[in-house]
């Protein structure tokens, strides 16, 4: 991973053994997304995303992805679309991290336009995610 060195290197990787380890994926997404380096920080949210938003989901990985902080632009906009991802798959566990401004504002307000582009998301949820996009939190 230190050597992937742009966004689309990083999102072309997926070896297709971690979908029968995916226990042992958990290990490493966890040492991911505390690394320095941005792409194997977007790998590891690339990976939850991937591997971890329907049938072995657990709420535990938003707080995951909820609790990154960077700087980096191509990490932001991977846990923006983590969240709209998440929004489609798992709309009612996802929901309250916008409710309640848990990502920093920019990720917010592009987790909201990527989720309401989404063909996946209701006419009703999308006019309420629109409520919830903001200029600035309290």
């Amino acid at each position: 991973m230190p050597f992937v060195d742009n966004w689309a290197t990083c999102d072309q990787l997926s070896p297709k053994c971690f979908k029968k380890h995916r226990a042992e994926l958990l290990e490493y997404i966890e040492k991911w997304l505390e690394d320095s380096h941005p792409y194997t920080v977007r790998f590891g949210i690339g990976m939850l995303m991937q591997h971890f938003l329907e049938e072995d989901f657990e709420p535990r990985f938003l707080d995951w992805v909820a609790g990154v902080q960077s700087e980096a632009y191509y990490v932001n906009m991977m846990i923006a679309w983590y969240f709209a991802t998440a929004l489609t798959k798992q709309y009612d566990a996802a929901l309250p991290y916008i409710e309640n401004r848990s990502l920093a504002l920019w990720t917010h307000n592009k987790t909201i336009q990527k989720a309401i582009e989404s063909y996946r998301i209701s006419n009703e949820q999308k006019a309420y995610l629109r409520t919830l996009k903001t200029k600035a939190f309290p």
